[in-house]
């Protein structure tokens, strides 16, 4: 069993929702990448997703695109990302951390590379945007055979055939796209969600977590009510903006918390 298998077993083991947060490795600075890694869990994270800065992140909104933007003029690069979550699981082994980008940087390095790299740093898994589930048995496979989950996201345009490929090829959890859009737009439709899910749930057994557009508290309790898990990364992002790097840390630490306690209320 995978590390984020088991988080999700221990979880539904006590009727809990997972947390799954997200930052943009090296955004503000790449010294405060772990530093934030280790905030979010000591604020209730369950499982990290790390973006891999990239210059054309054609899924996110603005404020991801801002993050990567920030962290690409500072140097950070995919090998940079490896060695944040080796440093990270120096102090912490049991939070699954997930890399979440696009094809291009592993296609740079090969996708071998990037499974060995991955491996060895310690990750858990990769959500890779724009790779289409018909074409990923391979890899996945080779992910699989590495301990590695392979992710996939599912929106709400996703047909049956779609859904049923990424039941087969997934691995971790399935993430649902809840507004057609990009990251960080929109208002979140709860009830358009359960419909939703539940139609998934018919193929898909693996937990699901909801991202895009979940902003607050509330937002995020609604939809814990018919999730596996909760995504929150935009709003992260936008507290870093707000306070700046110097408060960074426990800005987000802050955040959150309120999430955490708001999903146990």
């Amino acid at each position: 069993m995978s590390l984020i298998a088991q988080t999700f077993a221990e979880l539904k083991a006590q009727n809990k929702t997972a947390l799954i947060t997200f930052i943009t490795a090296g955004d503000p600075a790449p010294n405060l990448t772990v530093p934030l890694m280790h905030a979010m869990v000591a604020g209730g994270a369950n499982i990290l997703e790390l973006g891999v800065p990239f210059s054309d992140p054609m899924a996110e909104g603005p404020v991801i695109q801002r993050a990567c933007e920030r962290a690409l003029a500072q140097g950070v690069g995919i090998m940079d990302v490896f060695a944040m979550v080796a440093e990270f699981r120096k102090t912490n082994q049991h939070t699954p951390v997930v890399l979440m980008g696009y094809a291009n940087p592993i296609e740079r390095i090969g996708a071998a590379r990037f499974i060995a790299e991955s491996q060895q740093a310690g990750a858990d898994g990769a959500i890779v945007v724009d790779y289409p589930p018909e074409e990923c048995e391979e890899f996945s496979a080779a992910m699989r055979a590495a301990g590695l989950d392979l992710i996939f996201l599912l929106a709400p345009t996703s047909t049956e055939q779609r859904i049923a490929q990424v039941a087969q090829v997934g691995g971790g959890f399935s993430y649902y796209v809840s507004l057609k859009g990009v990251t960080g737009a929109g208002n979140i439709d709860t009830v358009e969600v359960a419909e939703r899910l539940k139609a998934i749930r018919q193929h898909v057994a693996l937990p699901i977590g909801v991202g895009f557009g979940i902003r607050d508290g509330a937002t995020a309790r609604a939809v814990a009510e018919v999730a596996d898990a909760v995504v929150i990364g935009s709003r992260i992002i936008q507290e870093i903006e707000n306070v700046g790097a110097e408060q960074a840390v426990a800005a987000v630490e802050s955040f959150v918390a309120g999430i955490s306690s708001a999903l146990d209320a």
